[in-house]
């Protein structure tokens, strides 16, 4: 299968320090004035290292890679209108609030939190992000 030419949307780079996803995904793509932005894990952003052992440390790292994704794309967490969460515990949804109400402000994006598998780390976060229409 080869890429359609006439997608509406558009891949987005997060840059030559950050390595590329290890997967066929992108890590966040602009569809008209809404950017989507893949699931961000905590893992450091040069070394792909795992970044913290507690869902709070993980949190404040996988936040801080949302944050590059968005930024990237030309929106910030100030933009952020739906947020999805995935904890390998859904009990540690207390923790995650902490870090979560550290980096958005009210009123908050829609949000829907969910247990899952996470492959080795404690949480993952996506979203979809209002910037408007870029240019």
């Amino acid at each position: 299968m080869t890429q359609d030419a006439t997608r509406s949307w558009q891949p987005i780079t997060l840059g030559a320090d950050v390595p590329p996803p290890a997967g066929p995904y992108s890590p966040a793509v602009r569809a008209g004035p809404l950017v989507f932005v893949s699931g961000q894990v905590p893992k450091d952003p040069v070394s792909g290292a795992l970044v913290g052992t507690t869902v709070e440390e993980q949190s404040r790292q996988t936040l801080a890679n949302l944050e590059r994704a968005l930024r990237a794309a030309g929106a910030g967490l100030q933009h952020v209108v739906a947020v999805t969460v995935y904890l390998a515990d859904e009990n540690d949804g207390g923790k995650f609030n902490g870090g979560y109400k550290s980096v958005f402000a009210p009123p908050y994006p829609t949000r829907t939190v969910v247990g899952a598998n996470l492959r080795g780390v404690l949480v993952e976060v996506s979203a979809i992000a209002y910037p408007g229409t870029p240019g």
